[in-house]
């Protein structure tokens, strides 16, 4: 027992003796950091001489420049990355606003119609210009509405507002090729009708407006449809009276530039009472003048798009022969009004469907100068265009009386919505359709 004890006071002692040992040796051999080298003072170096060697100064200015070349660097970095970051959030905002564009926003309100009233209405060229705001006003009033479009001058973009309505459909087709639906009401808008359009491809013209209207009035017989076909005031050509009714017969070239045209739509009225005489079928033609507004081609070579566009841009505004020539205009929202009247009436003759209000294409061009804001286009005359009508006005005295219906837009109000479009035109950069530029009334939603 005591010899235990003995031995665990020795080891006792000796562990403290060598922690001693161990605390004493620590402190003779511990070291000092000057300037990132390591000095011992255990050694025979006189200990004045960490002082003397340290020499500050220079060292400082290389870690300064050490570290102006590193804040350099970083800052380099830093912008390559916010310039990288910056793009890709540029591209990702484009592509949202793609996929944007292509959910369709809450519909437009419509009305609710019984299976007795609601009407099933296919549209031919629905997704022009003026048949996407016919095809507006229908649906509002809660008709079931067929579109057929080829897209050869008409864009989705113009209906796009009502992809995925229960009373909307979208057909992908050429009317050149017959057509197997249902319907009680056909609207015949299906042809290009600007020159450059219909004068890129003439003989499609031409097929369009002569093999397209003989399927729709097959069709409309087939089911026993009505059918409205869509004519123009071209088919008075460059005429010998004026104003222009609907007795006139027309001072036409038929084998100028704008025949396939011209004549096509001609052929077109011909065919429609040819069809309403032997096959009993109910039809109603349109003699339509110049019309414009929104949603309308910023290139369709028209006068209204071409001034508009040129005074945006501050170009020059080019009018074509000596300016002297006269138009007419009519604002859309004003046609589409006389084309329901035009279908729901009992006249089943020709009728003209225009804005008597008659302007020479000089005073056009300065009226819409002074409309931009800020415009700087100077107007300059360009050379005539071949069988251009120097005079167009049309007599509207047969729609007065028939159909109650006159214009009611005034051409300043007209013209100021329009360039409202193509100012927003010019600075589309990807698809949208937050204004869809209906010219209709639509109910709040509580």
């Amino acid at each position: 027992m005591i010899k235990a004890k003995f031995r665990n006071a020795v080891t006792v002692a000796c562990v403290l003796v060598l922690l001693v040992l161990v605390y004493h040796i620590c402190n003779k051999t511990k070291s000092h950091v000057v300037d990132d080298r390591v000095v011992n003072y255990d050694t025979d170096i006189n200990l004045e001489l960490p002082i003397r060697i340290i020499n500050p100064a220079p060292k400082k200015k290389q870690v300064l420049y050490s570290k102006k070349m590193d804040s350099s660097d970083n800052l380099e970095s830093t912008k390559q990355e916010l310039q990288d970051a910056k793009a890709r959030l540029e591209l990702l905002e484009q592509k949202l606003a793609v996929l944007e564009g292509r959910i369709p926003q809450k519909y437009p309100d419509v009305e609710y119609l019984g299976y007795k009233d609601r009407k099933r209405i296919l549209v031919t060229g629905g997704a022009g210009f003026v048949g996407s705001h016919l095809v507006d006003v229908l649906m509002v009033q809660g008709h079931e509405v067929i579109v057929v479009d080829n897209f050869f001058t008409g864009r989705k973009r113009n209906v796009e507002h009502w992809f995925g309505h229960r009373n909307f459909e979208m057909i992908h087709h050429d009317i050149v090729n017959p057509l197997y639906v249902e319907a009680d009401e056909i609207y015949h808008l299906a042809s290009p009708a600007s020159p450059p359009h219909y004068m890129q491809n003439p003989v499609k013209t031409i097929k369009t407006n002569t093999l397209g209207t003989i399927n729709m009035l097959g069709l409309a017989r087939r089911v026993g449809a009505k059918i409205l076909i869509a004519s123009t005031s071209e088919v008075y050509g460059d005429p010998m009276v004026h104003p222009q009714p609907e007795s006139y017969w027309g001072h036409v070239n038929p084998i100028g530039p704008r025949a396939c045209y011209d004549e096509g739509k001609r052929v077109a009225e011909t065919l429609a009472y040819s069809y309403a005489k032997q096959e009993n079928v109910t039809v109603r033609v349109a003699r339509i003048f110049n019309t414009y507004g929104p949603r309308m081609h910023a290139s369709d070579g028209r006068v209204v798009s071409n001034f508009i566009m040129q005074a945006l841009q501050n170009l020059t505004i080019t009018v074509y022969g000596n300016g002297k020539q006269t138009r007419s205009f009519c604002y859309v929202s004003d046609l589409v009004d006389g084309l329901l009247s035009l279908m729901t009436s009992s006249y089943s003759l020709p009728v003209n469907l225009g804005n008597p209000v008659e302007h020479t294409i000089e005073e056009f061009a300065m009226i819409i100068k002074n409309l931009v804001p800020g415009c700087r286009s100077n107007v300059a005359t360009g050379a005539a265009v071949t069988d251009d009508p120097q005079r167009r006005r049309p007599d509207i005295a047969v729609a007065k009386q028939q159909l109650n219906w006159s214009p009611k837009v005034s051409l300043q109000d007209g013209l100021q919505k329009t360039i409202e479009y193509f100012k927003e035109e010019i600075a589309r950069k990807t698809f949208s359709n937050n204004q869809t530029y209906m010219d209709v009334k639509t109910r709040n939603t509580h």
